[in-house]
């Protein structure tokens, strides 16, 4: 049977409330046999562990501070995630990064952050999660330079070229495919040719990016068979064999 792995979905976000469970029994009928949760802020904590107390067995949070919800109470909304990380064990640290396209009011508070939480996940062994949006050089260099070869983790929607991917792949870090490889003038399955197989992992990004045909609606866990799909088509691989790369890929790095 296909068994494939979601490292990026937001499945506890309120878009889902209303058929959360019919989604996870058709992803659970498509093959997707665990869903890897990053967190947001302070805001997002309470659905998010709800979801991970619901479905013990597929569903796995973890905690940090995305870069777009860096505003002026960013040392607060560290504090909660410090809290959090103290009081329980999560399987990583995220969504952490840079995000240079939405808003650059907090660029030099955003950095401070990632930074933090990078050392977050270096006193706990866990992997981190990276958005980087219109920033993918700045944190490949962050990473770089605070590498030290204790950091692990992905880069959350890859969609870079050859150049950034070899950095990356140098690092010890993954590459997660999600929605945009069906997206016909990103490029990213001709990008993805030059990428070693043990290097990428699969996401949806749900309720974000949902793939060919989907596009522009709401994006759903099942999805990640289409993601899967298209990277197999992309590496002339068989989809049991992409599914089986990619999900030993996943649950190397969470420890599962």
């Amino acid at each position: 049977m296909l068994q494939l792995v979601d490292t990026h979905t937001h499945l506890y976000l309120e878009d889902f409330d209303a058929d959360r469970e019919q989604l996870l029994q058709q992803a659970e009928a498509a093959g997707i046999q665990s869903f890897y949760l990053p967190n947001i802020d302070e805001d997002s904590i309470e659905a998010l562990l709800r979801l991970e107390a619901d479905h013990p067995e597929t569903c796995f949070a973890m905690m940090g501070l995305h870069p777009c919800s860096v505003k002026e109470n960013y040392q607060e909304q560290l504090r909660t995630m410090e809290s959090w990380l103290a009081k329980r064990t999560f399987v990583g640290i995220g969504e952490i990064g840079l995000d240079f396209y939405w808003d650059t009011t907090y660029v030099k508070e955003q950095q401070q952050v990632f930074e933090r939480q990078i050392a977050m996940a270096g006193d706990a062994g866990l992997p981190i999660i990276i958005h980087s949006r219109e920033a993918m050089d700045a944190c490949i260099d962050t990473i770089q330079r605070l590498q030290k070869g204790k950091l692990k983790g992905i880069f959350h929607c890859f969609g870079g070229d050859a150049v950034q991917a070899k950095r990356i792949a140098d690092l010890g870090f993954l590459m997660g495919i999600g929605g945009v490889i069906t997206y016909k003038k990103s490029g990213l399955d001709q990008e993805v040719k030059t990428i070693a197989m043990e290097h990428l992992v699969l996401e949806t990004d749900a309720p974000y990016l949902s793939p060919v045909p989907h596009r522009g609606k709401r994006n759903e866990p099942a999805y990640l068979k289409v993601i899967a799909q298209a990277l197999a088509d992309a590496k002339e691989l068989s989809l049991e064999e992409t599914a089986r790369i990619t999900s030993a890929n996943a649950l190397k790095l969470f420890g599962r």
